[in-house]
């Protein structure tokens, strides 16, 4: 426990540039950011954000949290690059689905048969040390005579602490609920729901790292299970090297979480740092009508690196 406490305390100390600036929430029309101090640490899109011309319109998307920055000012997300137009920073949609006599991927935009959306912003946070934001989203499924239906309700809540500077803490819970009499079901599949993440087009296998609660690297981590996972990278910050540590809770379907992790040859070893806790990997979820399922994840976002000893100590806390 004291070899823990030290680490601990150690990296608490590795990035000064948050200081003890408490987060704070700016909400727009088209987008609510947190910041710490000045400076922004995420965003949730409210708008629809449109692909580029010349790309089918069917790909554009909102309700997902792009950019997210390292407290050095790192920016860790992308959105709609060219290998998957509809990836979209950290954002959780499912794929293969049914309820009815539908079948609906919500994830594969190009499919037409589904997409998500910002509905309405529900609540801000600002507390001690701590500030967010709780919005509804919607998936949304298109009718076989051109309208659209609400499949799925979802809250999202995401909160932001500051960790004295050296890196931020988010909770992001997501409570899902039908009220369809038939319920919904989320097949398994290796893709949906949970939570996803595209990184940054700066990382591919030759500088950047992969690291899973049971000891798995960024080849062994696909279709496994974990508590926490680490993925980091080489930054332009002065410590060289950013990250986010994922903690899936216990209370989670499929605790320890299954996992999507893209292997480290896919699109060549270029620009492919996709990871996805996938709570219906390898068992499906059926959701009843008129309940609630609720999802809960916490990051950790540093600069320099982090140890699998600190990552468990902050797991621990998670809890």
């Amino acid at each position: 426990m004291k070899l823990l406490t030290f680490l601990l305390v150690a990296f608490l100390t590795l990035q000064p540039s948050l200081g003890q600036k408490s987060p704070r929430v700016v909400a727009e029309d088209d987008e609510t950011t947190i910041y710490i101090g000045n400076q922004p640490v995420l965003s949730y899109v409210h708008e629809e954000t449109l692909p580029p011309a010349g790309v089918d319109p069917i790909y554009k998307r909102s309700a997902y949290i792009h950019p997210l920055y390292s407290p050095g000012g790192e920016r860790l997300t992308r959105i709609q690059p060219t290998d998957h137009w509809h990836h979209y920073g950290i954002w959780n949609p499912w794929t293969r689905t049914h309820f009815g006599d539908y079948k609906v991927d919500f994830w594969n935009l190009a499919e037409k048969q589904g997409t998500v959306r910002f509905a309405e912003y529900l609540e801000k946070i600002e507390l001690e040390n701590q500030a967010g934001f709780s919005v509804r989203q919607e998936h949304i499924y298109y009718k076989k005579d051109g309208s659209e239906g609400v499949a799925m309700d979802e809250v999202w809540k995401i909160t932001v602490k500051n960790l004295q500077g050296h890196a931020y803490m988010v909770d992001l819970h997501t409570t899902l609920s039908t009220d369809m009499e038939t319920g919904i079901t989320l097949e398994a599949y290796r893709y949906g729901g949970g939570l996803g993440y595209r990184g940054t087009e700066k990382w591919d296998p030759s500088n950047a790292t992969v690291l899973t609660s049971e000891g798995k690297n960024w080849s062994e981590a696909d279709a496994s299970h974990a508590r926490w996972v680490i993925v980091e990278g080489e930054s332009s910050v002065e410590e060289g090297r950013s990250g986010i540590l994922f903690m899936s809770h216990p209370d989670n379907q499929a605790h320890p979480e299954p996992m999507r992790m893209w292997p480290p040859d896919t699109n060549d070893g270029k620009e492919n740092v996709f990871f996805e806790f996938c709570p219906i990997r390898h068992q499906e979820w059926v959701l009843e009508a008129n309940k609630e399922y609720v999802l809960k994840y916490r990051m950790v976002v540093f600069d320099g690196t982090i140890t699998a000893q600190t990552a468990e100590q902050y797991w621990n806390n998670f809890k």
